[in-house]
């Protein structure tokens, strides 16, 4: 995603000199993009950026792998509330 922006954000700029109102688009799309285009992946932490728990593991993987647990926590649930129904599911996957 942050190729095409800058991408875009250069032909914007190589456009602007014929006509300035581009060199403005340029700067907005790239306030736009820092603002709330790169999302989790921003540097959450100081200076060095990355997590701030010290770890290695990207924050993108930690929220995947939150709501990956959160999924099976769920589903667990379920088929322990609605034993009949999980049956009934699973025997369609099947046949």
């Amino acid at each position: 995603m942050g190729t095409i922006v800058m991408s875009g954000t250069v032909v914007l700029v190589i456009l602007g000199f014929g006509n300035h109102l581009y060199w403005l688009a340029a700067v907005a799309v790239l306030f736009l993009y820092l603002q709330y285009g790169r999302g989790s992946s921003a540097p959450s932490g100081g200076a060095g950026g990355g997590s701030s728990s010290g770890g290695s593991m990207p924050s993108d993987y930690r929220a995947y792998r939150d709501r990956r647990d959160m999924q099976a926590k769920w589903e667990r649930r379920y088929r322990r509330e609605r034993p009949l129904e999980s049956r009934r599911q699973e025997r369609e996957k099947s046949g």
